[in-house]
């Protein structure tokens, strides 16, 4: 793949990523920290997309598309998140997730 680094490699590091946004998705309270940790899982899936694609067919973008595309999926994804979350605050004064629980009641 690239000079020194291999499929196994990037494959391993964005395995890591996977697992660390899992974790923090499952453990965290904050809702910023929870957005976080879903940016993180699907940063992961692209790299995986963009990696395998490189390994197995690295003359065609299939792999890139889907990296873009899932990189504007992130970004719309975040922007409606934000708000959400900043419209919470507004009302709540806290961005915990047991205060939202207790606000869909």
């Amino acid at each position: 793949m690239l000079a020194g680094i291999g499929l196994t490699d990037i494959l391993i590091v964005s395995t890591l990523m996977f697992f660390i946004g899992v974790y923090g998705f499952i453990t965290r309270k904050n809702l910023i920290t929870i957005l976080i940790s879903i940016e993180l899982i699907l940063n992961s899936v692209a790299i995986n997309f963009i990696a395998i694609n490189k390994f197995l067919y690295p003359e065609k973008l299939h792999g890139q598309m889907f990296g873009i595309f899932i990189i504007g999926v992130a970004a719309a994804e975040v922007a409606i998140a934000i708000a959400m979350v900043i419209d919470f605050y507004r009302i709540k004064q806290n961005i915990e997730v047991d205060d939202a629980e207790m606000m869909m009641h």
